[in-house]
């Protein structure tokens, strides 16, 4: 019998004894999937970032591209799953790392966005789709007899963020500014407080049941409340430390959110998010 050894970029792996050659494009290879949420509502992963798509007798509805190769493999799996076209697309917020690619569904699909969005989208030249539609406070999207809230909540994690609530899945998807018993993300990069809090309260008043959030696994309704109470916590400990004249590095000691120790991320990230509060409110103080 003859054997061929093809040699590519790679890496080597020992298992059980044996090795074998692995080529270094599948080990870079993204995890990507299509899960059912509920109803005709679909939960889209790519790596560590999700959106959700709707599908209705008349077209689909996408919600955050990711980037490029992710819309790409996303829009070729809808059209063989269901062979329908993107009719809208729709921009959670500005940030690259979600509405990267938005170019990909943008031949068939209306561009959605809030109106802060569109306005850094272009000044700052991001790498997607220019919204065609934006709008200030809510909006409503119908298509096919389904339809999907739009709630701008204020500045809070950016200043474009919006949520969109699908009404007949109970879903509401919700990106970067909660997550499911997971501290917020590092220094709380382009983010505005108390706006942030006032934010998580609007989302609460939503009429829904399962939280899709662009970063890990689904919830529920209560995990905005408890997000709710780890931000306000967060936010009044470190402005009360400054207050009492306590330095950086005495609030990432004292400032210990007990109640959260068992949330992910919360060694590394609870004193980067002690950083970003405290960075904040610092730029925000009025000088003597």
């Amino acid at each position: 019998m003859t054997k061929t050894l093809r040699l590519y970029a790679t890496a080597t792996l020992l298992i059980a004894g044996l090795f074998f050659i692995v080529p270094a494009q599948a080990q870079n290879a993204p995890k990507r999937a299509i899960t059912k949420i509920a109803g005709d509502l679909y939960r889209f992963q790519n790596n560590f970032h999700f959106s959700v798509f709707l599908v209705t007798p008349d077209g689909v509805i996408v919600t955050d591209p990711i980037n490029a190769d992710a819309a790409t493999w996303l829009k070729a799996e809808i059209k063989t799953r269901f062979n329908k076209p993107i009719r809208y697309l729709i921009l959670s917020h500005d940030h690259s790392d979600h509405s990267a690619g938005g170019e990909v569904f943008a031949d068939t699909a209306t561009v959605i966005a809030h109106e802060n969005a569109k306005a850094t989208i272009v000044g700052e030249s991001r790498p997607t789709a220019v919204p065609d539609l934006t709008f200030s406070d809510t909006m409503t999207v119908s298509l096919g007899g389904k339809q999907v809230e739009l709630t701008y909540v204020g500045a809070s994690h950016s200043d474009n963020l919006i949520v969109m609530n699908f009404p007949a899945e109970r879903t509401l998807f919700a990106v970067d500014i909660v997550s499911v018993r997971r501290v917020a993300y590092k220094t709380l990069s382009d983010s505005y407080f108390p706006g942030w809090i006032h934010a998580l309260k609007k989302m609460e008043a939503i009429d829904f049941d399962i939280l899709a959030p662009g970063h890990g696994p689904l919830g529920a309704k209560a995990d905005i409340a408890a997000n709710r109470g780890y931000m306000s916590g967060l936010y009044s400990g470190v402005l009360n430390g400054l207050r009492k004249g306590e330095t950086l590095e005495s609030l990432k000691s004292n400032l210990t959110l007990d109640e959260y120790k068992g949330w992910g991320r919360y060694k590394e990230w609870r004193p980067l998010n002690i950083e970003g509060v405290y960075n904040r409110i610092q730029l925000q103080r009025r000088a003597r």
